[in-house]
């Protein structure tokens, strides 16, 4: 009952709204300039798009761009909504317009509750907070230099995810589901960055079950974010629903970083007694004394920090799993592709030396493995976890191709069309890692540039000022992992059966139908 009166409100404002926006559209004289797009009337063009699901609003924009061109206007809500679709626009915008379309737009109520007040590093404005949090990831973890100390932790890892793998096809003759054994070593691997401790795989789960009942469910309290405060009368069940999945994070969160904090303080009270060091520099050691230029020089409180950490282990964990496993399935599918694969691995170990008893692709065999890498790109390109990035919002009025992108428009980019532009790829829906070797479209793996500095063609980590930090660390992590599994076993599917590549949308862009694949061991000398 409460849900039908909302929806009655909403339709009351709906109509002032527009009278008010009908009323006043003749005095707005950029409005001619704006990029094309359908009938613009405020709130009522607005509720079309909200009743939509995203994973049915990507085919409407497909339409629309194919009607308007690469660059549209929508109007939802109080704002103008921009979306882009083409590799030049993008690079206009995200590398020649940079400093101008690095901020982002406000966050909803349920964003803002959950990224305490947007102090992460994904949905801050652009200005000191975001600096400060950028640099300190950046030079703290995230850096190449610092790579080389989780390499004992990586290994572990790996050969976690192998034992498990082994363990579960060697118990039965069927063909097995990978993704969930994808899904926990890479989210293990990043609780270890975050927090510096190797936790035990009952502690691991619990926190990877709540993250992700938070992130594949977030969806479900969208509602709330229209009118927050008569939401919060009308829905308040729904918002104690969400109060609960973030206290009960905290109440599993806050032990770690506060142990790790204890940790430090006894480590430089005990600095000459004690000569043993911290074998990792953690995630949280690097925020514990970080202190707010904005705001007095004050320290991240605990509910800040526990945002922070809530970050790295999403945004490190989910978009690399489901590349891997993207990745992983197209190599089952082509196994010419995957037999490539293989003859390089070969060639890298062939050069081991004998007394290496090791047969694992390390870090630095990696670097050496030009096919490996075009697989990896290809992967991303093909099949990029996320197909928009993360809203942009413009600080200043734009002149991009002769259209006006108004000053706090809301800019998206349109990932998975510019990585299957026609005009940049050829077969673009094909899965073609030659592309990125010599002779190929992309040039080479060598030259070609993810950032996207030099021109875009494809954007899984953005481009420009927002350019995901980590993109370094998943390049490696999808590798490493990609060439020790074709290393250790043999991928395939039944006779006769086949990989559906279909998608489906949930926080990211994951397998509608993953494949049941067959795995035994690969003996490679």
């Amino acid at each position: 009952m409460a849900s039908l009166w909302f929806i009655y409100l909403i339709t009351l404002i709906c109509i002032c709204a527009t009278l008010k926006y009908l009323l006043s559209s003749n005095n707005n004289k950029k409005t001619s300039k704006l990029p094309p797009g359908p009938l613009n009337i405020p709130i009522l063009s607005s509720l079309q798009w909200l009743r939509r699901s995203i994973s049915d609003f990507e085919p409407i924009l497909k339409n629309l761009h194919s009607k308007y061109g690469p660059i549209i206007t929508l109007q939802i809500g109080h704002s103008k909504t921009i979306f882009i679709a083409s590799s030049n626009l993008a690079h206009q915008a995200l590398i020649q317009n940079g400093a101008s379309f690095a901020a982002r737009p406000p966050a909803p109520e349920t964003s803002k509750f959950i990224s305490s007040n947007q102090h992460n590093i994904v949905s801050s404005s652009y200005g000191s907070l975001w600096r400060l949090l950028r640099r300190n990831i950046s030079y703290q973890i995230l850096h190449p230099s610092k790579f080389k100390s989780y390499s004992p932790s990586r290994k572990r890892v790996l050969q976690t995810l192998i034992n498990n793998l082994k363990t579960q096809s060697e118990s039965c003759t069927l063909p097995i589901l990978v993704g969930d054994h994808f899904q926990y070593a890479i989210f293990s691997l990043l609780v270890l960055m975050c927090f510096g401790e190797k936790l035990d795989e009952e502690k691991i789960k619990e926190i990877q079950s709540m993250l992700r009942a938070l992130l594949l469910g977030f969806s479900r309290f969208d509602i709330l974010n229209f009118f927050p405060r008569l939401g919060k009368i009308l829905f308040k069940n729904l918002w104690r629903e969400l109060y609960q999945l973030r206290s009960n994070l905290e109440d599993v969160l806050l032990p770690l970083i506060k142990a790790r904090q204890e940790s430090h303080v006894h480590q430089k009270n005990h600095q000459e007694d004690d000569q043993k060091s911290v074998d990792v520099v953690a995630y949280v050691d690097t925020l514990l004394n970080l202190e707010l230029p904005d705001e007095g020089g004050r320290k991240f409180d605990e509910h800040e920090i526990v945002t922070l950490c809530i970050e790295i282990l999403n945004a490190g964990t989910d978009t690399t799993a489901t590349a891997l496993q993207w990745i992983m399935a197209n190599l089952v599918k082509h196994q010419d592709i995957q037999s490539k694969l293989v003859d390089e691995i070969k060639q890298v170990l062939a050069l081991k030396s004998t007394d290496d008893d090791d047969n694992e692709i390390k870090e630095e065999d990696v670097e050496k493995m030009p096919y490996l890498k075009a697989v990896v790109l290809e992967g991303l390109r093909r099949h990029p976890p996320g197909h928009f990035l993360f809203p942009h919002a413009v600080t200043e009025d734009v002149n991009l191709d002769g259209y006006v992108i108004p000053k706090d428009a809301t800019v998206n980019f349109m990932v998975a069309e510019i990585g299957w532009d026609p005009k940049l790829w050829k077969d673009p829906m094909e899965f073609k890692p030659e592309r990125f070797l010599s002779g190929g479209e992309a040039g080479s793996e060598e030259l070609f540039d993810i950032t996207g500095t030099r021109e875009i063609k494809m954007l899984p980590f953005g481009a420009g000022r927002r350019i995901c930090p980590g993109v370094n660390l998943a390049l490696l992590h999808l590798g490493y992992f990609v060439a020790n599994l074709v290393r250790e076993f043999e991928w395939t599917v039944g006779i006769g059966e086949e990989v559906d590549l279909s998608e489906k949308q949930e926080f990211f862009v994951v397998m509608k139908n993953p494949p049941f694949v067959h795995i035994s061991p690969r003996r490679i000398k």
